[in-house]
């Protein structure tokens, strides 16, 4: 089952200090209400969210299996492992450069694997719908926030102002940031990746999308003026030239 498979792991890495467990904690979690969410039918098409929940985990533990073999995969993940092993970066950093290489990199390559056969075939109310659960989403992590705030963060740190010294309040980050800026550019990029029918073009795409997460997680581990900006949608980042 996925999510003993998670909780296993988590348990493993928490006994050890390793610190990769604090992102994998939070996964795991959302993981668990994600499939709940599905049992209750709290969307258009569960069959296909239950789909992109299973692939998008497949593809973190691509990455971890490449990382551990030889310290290989996808270039945003080999730097979030690395950073893992830093004791001196916060809760939050750990945390959020894990959310940053899942959602920013691995679930823009997982939308372009589940819809760009399907995407030119769906309605305009057919894509309006995936369009719509994908959003759904977006409830599911909010109504997360609290649990990993209480069993994640509470463990590592007594009050969230140690973290807020470097990242700012956590629900702030989860919510404002993560939430609606990152998902928002992820479907944009999947929907521009879906959109090309040259290959080696999409494979091109696919490496830029690795290279922008990459990006992101050097702004959170870089001074306070570019953490502060690790969370702003693409827009603005490359507006600002710090991607």
């Amino acid at each position: 089952m996925l999510t003993q498979r998670m909780t296993t792991l988590v348990e493993q890495w928490t006994a050890v200090g390793d610190r990769r467990s604090i992102f994998l904690a939070c996964y795991q979690r959302m993981t668990e209400n994600m499939l709940s969410a599905v049992a209750r039918h709290d969307f258009f098409d569960p069959d296909w969210v239950a789909h992109l929940i299973g692939s998008f985990a497949d593809y973190y533990f691509a990455a971890l299996a490449a990382w551990e073999r030889d310290q290989s995969g996808p270039a945003v993940w080999q730097y979030t492992f690395t950073y893992a092993n830093r004791q001196d970066a916060s809760v939050a950093q750990h945390l959020l450069l894990g959310v940053n290489a899942h959602i920013n990199c691995d679930l823009v390559l997982v939308l372009d694997d589940l819809l760009h056969q399907e995407w030119p075939l769906l309605s305009a109310e057919q894509q309006r719908q995936r369009h719509a659960d994908y959003l759904a989403v977006n409830r599911v992590i909010e109504q997360t926030i609290d649990r990993v705030q209480d069993e994640v963060i509470a463990p590592y740190s007594v009050t969230l102002q140690l973290l807020d010294a470097v990242c700012g309040p956590f629900d702030e980050w989860c919510t404002a940031r993560l939430i609606r800026n990152w998902r928002d550019d992820v479907w944009q990029q999947a929907l521009t990746v879906i959109s090309l029918d040259d290959q080696e073009e999409r494979l091109a795409a696919r490496r830029q999308v690795d290279q922008l997460a990459l990006a992101r997680a050097y702004l959170l581990s870089g001074n306070l003026t570019e953490v502060r900006s690790f969370g702003y949608p693409l827009r603005w980042l490359k507006r600002l030239r710090l991607l």
